[in-house]
């Protein structure tokens, strides 16, 4: 079973008398009636206890009413059942009595005990001491839920602390990084600009050469024009 549904189960627990196969038992029982309700008694022999933990364990009680066999089974931690009152106790070798269902009259009697007030105390301070430590227990369980909640925020902390360590550290080495390409972007700049003033240079002399052709293209025009 998962601890949560373990935990929430563990609410709807009560006190309950130890209930065994061959005890005889008095079950009261919530009945509703419209918009009346009413406790009803059902007394019995006690055939079989299942083997489930917790709410889901049931035990089935019989009874002869005028010759017919009745059967209930009731779960031990209903809220619908206010309370199980033990009468009588019977030693028996089997776990479930399902041959009770085939016998009538004095085959059906088994060698009974009846339960005395001063067992019945002691039934019921055994009860309490069990619900006790069980409330011991679920505070001694709410006491380590809180104190790991507690313990988490710290947890928590120490995380971001050390993400934000590994954040700074990131952008440290990444500055020296941007500073060296912005280094390296203005020593590209500074050869551009250098490179500039030799390409005007040379623009300037093909200028000068385009001009000395041209002169010499007209002197000899003037000297043609002499002969």
């Amino acid at each position: 079973m998962h601890p949560t549904i373990a935990k929430i189960q563990s609410k709807l627990l009560k006190k309950v008398p130890e209930v065994k196969t061959g005890y005889t038992v008095r079950v009261s029982q919530k009945v509703k009636e419209g918009s009346k309700e009413r406790i009803q008694n059902f007394e019995g022999l006690v055939i079989k206890v299942s083997h489930g933990t917790g709410p889901e364990k049931t035990f089935t009680v019989r009874k002869i009413v005028e010759g017919v066999g009745v059967e209930k089974i009731f779960p031990f931690h209903s809220p619908n059942i206010t309370k199980i009152h033990v009468i009588k106790k019977a030693k028996v070798r089997r776990e479930k009595l399902y041959y009770m269902r085939e016998r009538f009259g004095k085959s059906a009697r088994l060698s009974e005990k009846h339960v005395t007030d001063e067992e019945r105390a002691a039934e019921e301070a055994r009860i309490e001491a069990i619900h006790a430590e069980a409330v011991k227990a679920n505070e001694a369980e709410k006491k380590e839920d809180a104190e790991e909640t507690e313990a988490k925020p710290v947890e928590n902390e120490a995380e971001t602390t050390v993400e934000a360590d590994k954040a700074t550290e990131a952008i440290e080495e990444k500055v020296p990084a941007a500073e060296e390409k912005e280094e390296k972007a203005s020593e590209d700049n500074a050869e551009v600009k250098v490179e500039e003033p030799k390409e005007e240079e040379k623009a300037e002399t093909t200028a000068a050469e385009e001009g000395s052709a041209e002169d010499k293209k007209e002197e000899k025009a003037d000297d043609a024009e002499a002969k």
